[in-house]
């Protein structure tokens, strides 16, 4: 007979009577860390505030916390989100603020709501900004009119299993060049503004910068600041735009207007830059809002005297104690899983 598996003992933990779903920003220097790191402040968080959260079963109880769609790193975001059950009904304001005070600086809590109150929010397409440090809007604006008209633009990217291709035109709803870098007096510093579809696998700006890369030479003296302003699902005006495809690409046509994500119920805040509630609006003691980084990458780019060689993406800045890759033509992993370990490099030697 098979040996009987050993069972927990002690209490059951106790069931959870409320889901709340929280949407946070990662700005600042917060955009460097990766989702482990994010998760990790996010629990020392929540045993920080004290808050009743729900525990799993077995032998290594961890809390029922939940993400969803979170932003690669590097790339900073006004609207991750995530899902905390607890054992105790609370207030999700007093929840946001005690959550909030609990969390680093540049992770910062927007709104919080109740599931039993709102749906769960349907996350489709993301809406990016992207700032190009010493590129002519001009510059861009063409080169975004070659990569809508492309019926595919492939790419690769080197993951932990090998070179995979992916085709970044599929992923692309709506994108369009933001002249407020024009205006703000700042001409050698392009903003690009895309809608891109959530599928599998995932498609990132960083690859689509590789692939303006190849088919416009179109490359940043300095690495981009990367910024998801909202995601959510497809409004009317993204579906509409989608039927109106590149004759024999499939694919949506040009949108020169801003994207249409819809908010999420209860959520108003995840919808667009110009919706965004006063809880929202920077504090005293926290910094490097979207808006400041896009203006210190501007008077960057504008100051340097000598445009250096830009990386293939903002990664590039984090310290990975690794040499760079041979394959400089790939988009890469987040979190240095690009990088072979001993059993990869054992199968590696058996197959040679």
């Amino acid at each position: 007979m098979g040996r009987q598996q050993p069972r927990p003992t002690g209490p059951a933990p106790l069931p959870a009577v409320q889901r709340l779903v929280v949407r946070y920003a990662k700005r600042g220097r917060m955009r460097f860390a990766s989702s482990r790191d994010i998760a990790r402040a996010v629990e020392r968080a929540v045993r920080r505030a004290g808050l009743p959260v729900a525990q799993s079963a077995g032998f290594s109880p961890h809390p029922k916390i939940s993400y969803s769609g979170g932003a690669p790193t590097g790339a900073a975001s006004e609207a991750e989100f995530l899902e905390i059950s607890l054992t105790a009904a609370a207030d999700p304001g007093l929840v946001r603020d005690r959550l909030d005070a609990a969390l680093p600086d540049g992770i910062d809590v927007i709104e919080v709501a109740d599931l039993a109150a709102v749906p769960a929010p349907r996350l489709e397409a993301s809406d990016w900004q992207v700032v190009l440090p010493g590129v002519a809007p001009e510059d861009a604006a063409r080169a975004a009119e070659v990569f809508l008209a492309a019926a595919h633009a492939e790419v690769d990217r080197l993951t932990s299993n090998g070179v995979r291709r992916l085709d970044t035109r599929a992923g692309v709803v709506s994108l369009a060049v933001d002249r407020r870098a024009t205006t703000d007096g700042q001409p050698e510093c392009a903003i690009l503004r895309m809608v891109v579809r959530h599928m599998t696998p995932a498609v990132r700006p960083e690859d689509i910068l590789v692939a303006f890369r190849h088919m416009s030479a179109l490359e940043p003296a300095s690495p981009p600041v990367v910024t998801r302003l909202a995601q959510g699902p497809l409004g009317t005006e993204d579906a509409a735009a989608a039927e109106a495809s590149v004759p024999g690409s499939g694919h949506p046509a040009y949108v020169p207007a801003a994207p249409g994500l819809v908010a999420p119920a209860g959520l108003t805040g995840a919808v667009t830059p110009q919706a965004r509630p006063a809880a929202e609006a920077p504090r005293p003691d926290r910094r490097d809002a979207a808006q400041g980084q896009v203006m210190a990458t501007c008077l960057e780019a504008g100051t340097a005297s000598t445009a250096s060689t830009a990386p293939d993406s903002a990664y590039e800045q984090l310290p990975r104690g690794a040499e760079r890759p041979g394959e400089v033509a790939c988009a890469r992993e987040p979190d240095g899983r690009d990088r072979p370990n001993a059993r990869d490099r054992a199968r590696q030697q058996r197959i040679s």
